[in-house]
């Protein structure tokens, strides 16, 4: 009888989950799948990460970066996610192989940068978990001595001995050295409790995460007002508020750092690049609202962070604290200074601070989860004849494992070397892969059908050297006009003469680009593909009732994004110039470029990658091509390629036209 009643209650806890009609595991609703995601995006990114970023770059003119970041990247980015997650079901390297076999490399991208980030993302829940177990004790043990507590008693590094390059910069006249290697105990036993935590809310699949977060977005919410209001009433507060939201310092925005960190910290918050949405969307239901599920995530995130900012910026002007000119804070510092002197003034300090860092575990906690589930979904999907279960306890202790060398004495340096170089370079890179090769392989036989191999090739030397050429002109020259200049030359110049060789169509191009010859050629080579994945993805996600992918959205992916993630991307290099004295730096470097690499033998090599992919799944993309159009166009006959409505163009296989 007891174990009866304990099994009611396990699966009660941790029920099974629901199967779709395809028999792909379901979440319970689509609110639990908005809450799951939208705790990998509240995490640490918005109440700790966020606010040190907007530290260091200070002012009003950060929201001009931060803004243009998220309306005309991080929006049609996640759009892109969330869909084919949904239409293709399958987490990034399904989804991307559908797209294009050549493309599984871009869908292991996202994987390894969740795999990479999650172990050093759960340290910073082990710090908390010091400041949580120090709550519990009266007076407060950080209490006229915050900076020392931290970097002391909590992270307790030992002082690096700094390299240094010489004057004019082009050597290294000597390299950091870290004198302290030591484990630090306090540090691994709650970096395993954490990791714990995480595999319980994960081994059962999406049922028992779908119960999770209730519980992990709804505490975060409410305690996030309290202390808003708490910092806000602080003496001075409204000065530190004026630093950020009254500051005017037009001068950053002439800088590449402030336009990159941006970028960084809107991918890094909202979860673009990590590939949990194309993993937690591949369990909604097919035809769910992805476009506007898109924005209700990017959105919220937007707000909250920008809300909870206030709690960091109120004591940041109550104990005047202000930025100086050279110094920057890692990543993470801001929040563990400011927050914990907020509670010091709240009436029974003790509950405050028990509740403060019980939040900040709670949100950091659910990003991590996110992260490891979509390790575990790609492991899931590849058809393993393992149980879930099992699967993630291996992915739990072999992460755990890695997150050992975060939790020695240099631990914290290493967390600054690697945390930098995944998001300025590994990251966007992710994130640019996903936006050109989607909007730019897609189907790109049939543009080759159309206009011819030689066309299509010159069209694409003009898009890709434009970007290339541009970003290496502008650092070669130090003057990014001549730089914009002479990329979107070549990019004119190639891209004339693409359209000049290419072959008449043998359809039209849809409404104004059908007017004549050479502008169908060109509507061909420049947005045929974007086009197209936007009308197949609408097929399986766009309703009755759900939006659809607007027409300007591959417009944006091919020639808003790109370009920009070209341009921030190029400007790590630099930075890394300046850093090249710092081992962990280094390490950190090396890192992100081994992630780059494997992206790109994927295009060379995908074979390799096909150990992914259930064997019955390889070719789905090939074969499962004209369902994708189904609902508007029904296979005819031998050779052509055709909806009249907007010159929608079928694989070579069959010609297509309107039901």
């Amino acid at each position: 009888m007891v174990v009866a009643y304990l099994r009611k209650a396990a699966s009660w806890l941790a029920p099974p989950p629901k199967q779709s009609e395809d028999g792909r595991d379901q979440w319970p609703s689509r609110a639990a799948f908005l809450l799951a995601a939208m705790g990998g995006c509240a995490g640490q990114g918005n109440l700790i990460r966020y606010p040190s970023v907007v530290y260091n770059n200070y002012g009003l003119q950060w929201f001009i970066p931060y803004f243009l970041a998220v309306f005309f990247v991080a929006i049609p980015a996640l759009i892109l996610e969330i869909s084919i997650g949904q239409a293709y079901r399958g987490g990034t390297v399904i989804a991307f192989n559908n797209i294009n076999r050549r493309l599984k490399g871009v869908g292991m991208g996202p994987i390894l940068v969740s795999f990479i980030v999650t172990q050093y993302f759960t340290v910073n829940l082990a710090w908390i978990m010091n400041y949580f177990r120090n709550s519990f004790r009266s007076p407060l043990p950080w209490e006229n001595r915050i900076d020392e507590f931290y970097m002391g008693d909590v992270i307790h590094n030992v002082d690096p001995v700094v390299g240094e390059l010489s004057s004019d910069g082009k050597r290294v006249l000597s390299y950091t050295e870290y004198p302290g290697v030591s484990l630090l105990g306090e540090t691994v036993g709650w970096s395993a409790f954490i990791w714990f935590l995480i595999w319980i809310s994960i081994f059962r699949g999406v049922g028992l995460t779908g119960r999770v977060v209730y519980w992990t977005m709804g505490l975060p919410i409410v305690t996030t007002i309290i202390f808003v209001g708490r910092s806000l009433s602080l003496d001075n507060a409204s000065e530190g508020v004026r630093l950020l939201w009254a500051t005017w310092r037009g001068g950053q925005l002439a800088s590449g750092t402030v336009w990159q960190t941006a970028v960084g910290q809107v991918f890094f918050s909202t979860g673009i690049g990590f590939g949990y949405f194309t993993s937690y969307a591949s369990y909604n239901a097919k035809h769910s609202n992805a476009v506007m599920d898109a924005l209700l995530i990017c959105g919220s995130n937007v707000l909250f962070e920008n809300f909870a900012a206030f709690a960091v910026f109120g004591v940041v002007g109550y104990l005047r604290r202000w930025p100086e000119d050279g110094e920057r804070l890692g990543a993470f510092v801001v929040g563990f200074l400011t927050l914990p002197e907020a509670v010091l003034h709240m009436p029974g300090a003790n509950f405050w601070a028990v509740l403060l860092f019980f939040t900040l575990v709670v949100l950091g906690f659910s990003s991590a989860f996110v992260m490891l589930d979509a390790v575990a979904t790609l492991v899931v999907d590849s058809g393993l004849k393992v149980s879930r279960p099992v699967i993630v306890t291996v992915l739990t202790l072999v992460s755990f494992l890695m997150c050992l060398p975060y939790c020695t004495e240099f631990g914290f340096y290493l967390l600054d070397g690697i945390d930098r170089w995944i998001n300025n370079i590994c990251l966007i890179f992710v994130v640019w892969s996903e936006v050109v090769s989607a909007s730019t392989v897609y189907r790109w036989q049939d543009v080759v059908d159309q206009t011819g191999l030689p066309a299509f090739a010159t069209y694409n030397f003009a898009y890709f050297g434009g970007q290339i050429i541009g970003v290496s002109v502008a650092h070669g020259t130090e003057n990014p006009g001549i730089g914009a200049g002479a990329g979107f030359g070549v990019y004119v110049v190639f891209a004339i003469i693409s359209a000049l060789i290419a072959n008449k169509p043998s359809i039209p191009a849809p409404r104004f680009w059908g007017r004549n010859v050479f502008l169908s050629k060109f509507w061909y080579l420049a947005a045929y593909s974007g086009n197209q994945i936007r009308r197949d993805l609408n097929a399986i996600i766009g309703g009755e009732k759900n939006w659809k992918i607007p027409s300007f959205w591959p417009v944006l992916l091919r020639y808003v994004c790109a370009p920009v993630l070209a341009i921030i991307f190029s400007f790590a290099y630099p930075e890394f110039h300046t850093l090249r004295y710092d081992p962990l730096m280094i390490t950190g470097f090396i890192l992100a470029h081994i992630v780059l690499l494997v992206i790109l033998m994927g295009f060379v090599l995908p074979r390799y990658y096909d150990v992914f992919i259930p064997p019955g799944r390889i070719d789905e993309g090939e074969r499962v091509r004209a369902e994708l159009v189904g609902e508007q166009v029904v296979p005819r006959n031998g050779n052509g390629v055709l909806s009249e409505e907007d010159g929608m163009v079928g694989r070579a296989e069959g010609e297509f036209v309107k039901e």
